[in-house]
């Protein structure tokens, strides 16, 4: 391939490797968050322990990290490939 047609292709492609990279990061950031937000199973499910459904973590963590994922997906969009 010469000069003029990889240039061609590394213009007409949306997202740079930095971008991709980001989109990722988000991605698991999110996962990370939903995961928390799940929670586990109760020991007694025939009980309900407020404790367990409004722990700082389910409460508190878990959105942070979800909102923050959403911010990385979004600067992975805009950023302008190099």
């Amino acid at each position: 391939m010469n000069k003029d047609k990889k240039e061609t292709v590394l213009r007409n492609n949306l997202f740079g490797k930095e971008n991709y990279v980001w989109m990722l990061a988000g991605m698991a950031v999110l996962a990370l968050g939903f995961f928390l937000m799940a929670g586990g199973k109760s020991a007694d499910p025939k009980n309900f322990d407020p404790k367990e459904v409004y722990s700082t973590t389910r409460i508190t963590i878990a959105p942070m990290l979800i909102i923050a994922g959403f911010i990385m997906e979004i600067v992975a969009i805009m950023k302008k490939p190099k």
